[in-house]
This record gives structure tokens, C-alpha cells and sequence, in this order.
């Protein structure tokens, strides 16, 4: 079970990140120079009538948003680990997923946080951290 802190933790640790507080719903969020690529996400009125009438509830315990790379890839997830992964009405059309962070391990959340941090950097700081990683860049 992962947490907020470690979010935290994980997303800080990628280069050129930076956290910021949300003034709108007050919640974190980490991003780079070209935007935000992961946040703590509540649900907001609209959010919950929206959901009570297609029959859904939002779930218990902390939830994140990450970006994704596209349409495809935010359908692939959900469709692969839905108990993981949702989505609401508001996100319809975009890059995005949810995570229930207490049914997603550490180390997955550390690969959907950097998937989605690699969203929102350059190329080269992107190839640069890969390569670190011993991961290819293409």
C-alpha cells in the first residue's frame, strides 16, 4: 500500500521537480517547467453527483491523478487494473488517470509516477534520466 508521503518522495527525486499546493482544492502536486504531472486528487461536488448517477462511488482512501502518454496509453491502464486505475466524467477526453494509492504496491507507483514525470519533460532530460536508469530511451 502506498501513501502520500510516498508520492512525495518519488516524484521529488525526478529531476527538475517541484511541488506546489493547489489554491483551488489545496492539494499537492508535482510537476516540472512544462507542467504538472501528478497531484492529489479529491473529489469535488460536481465529481460525486456526476458519478451517483451513472451509479459509481468515488473510492475510500487517497487517490492521485497522473498524466499519461495519450488516450491510448490512460485505456491500456485502465483496462489492465481496474482496481487500480479509474476514471471519472471531468477526465473524459483526458491524458489522465486516477490511482488508489492503498491498492497500488511502491515500486508500481514509482513507475506510473516516472511514466508520467517523462510525459512532462524534455527529451533530453528525459533520455539523460533513462539512460541513469539503465533503461532504454527509445
Amino acid at each position: 500500500m502506498a501513501t502520500l508521503r510516498d508520492v512525495r518522495e518519488i516524484a521529488l527525486a525526478l529531476p527538475g521537480t517541484f511541488e506546489k499546493v493547489d489554491g483551488h482544492r489545496g492539494g499537492a502536486g508535482w510537476r516540472t517547467d512544462r507542467g504538472l504531472f501528478a497531484w492529489e486528487r479529491g473529489p469535488s461536488k460536481a465529481d460525486l453527483a456526476k458519478l451517483e448517477q451513472l451509479g459509481r462511488e468515488w473510492p475510500p482512501g487517497p487517490v492521485i491523478g497522473v498524466r499519461t502518454d495519450g488516450l491510448d496509453a490512460k485505456e491500456a491502464l485502465l483496462a489492465s487494473l481496474p482496481d487500480i486505475f479509474f476514471t471519472i466524467p471531468h477526465f473524459d477526453g483526458y491524458p489522465a488517470v486516477l490511482v488508489r494509492l492503498d491498492s497500488i504496491d511502491v515500486g508500481h507507483l514509482r513507475e506510473i509516477v516516472a511514466d508520467a514525470w517523462l510525459v512532462k519533460v524534455s527529451r533530453t532530460v528525459a533520455k539523460q534520466w533513462l539512460a541513469e536508469q539503465g533503461l532504454d530511451a527509445d
